[in-house]
């Protein structure tokens, strides 16, 4: 028995919610650093923060949908496990080296416009 389409909605599922939810929290809150980039102009800072939000979405989006395209045939509920966790987990892990790069890249632009 061929579990691909299983084992293709249950990750869809995860990494949707997973998607959906840190970029909800990375909005929210993104737009804290993106004020202290330009403090004047707050209609400028919410549209870089939804930019900022359609290209992670972008990203991760297109991430998932190539990721589906190499997937072997699965045959077993051993196998459906392991794949769903082991993508799971380096969507998970680009979302992290994503966030610390962002949060390098900005922390290192408000010092030079900011000194301390």
């Amino acid at each position: 028995m061929n579990f691909n389409l299983v084992t293709y909605s249950i990750y869809l599922l995860i990494t949707s919610l997973i998607i959906v939810k840190v970029g909800f929290i990375c909005y929210k809150n993104g737009n804290i650093f993106v004020m202290n980039l330009v403090p004047n102009d707050k209609e400028f800072c919410i549209r870089i923060n939804k930019a900022l939000l359609v290209g992670y979405y972008l990203i991760n989006i297109g991430y998932v949908v190539i990721s589906l395209s190499y997937w072997k045939s699965i045959n077993s509920i051993l196998e459906l496990i392991e794949s769903i966790t082991m993508r799971t987990a380096i969507i998970i892990g680009i979302l992290a080296i994503l966030h610390y790069f962002n949060l390098f890249w900005l922390t290192k632009f408000i010092k030079k416009i900011k000194p301390l």
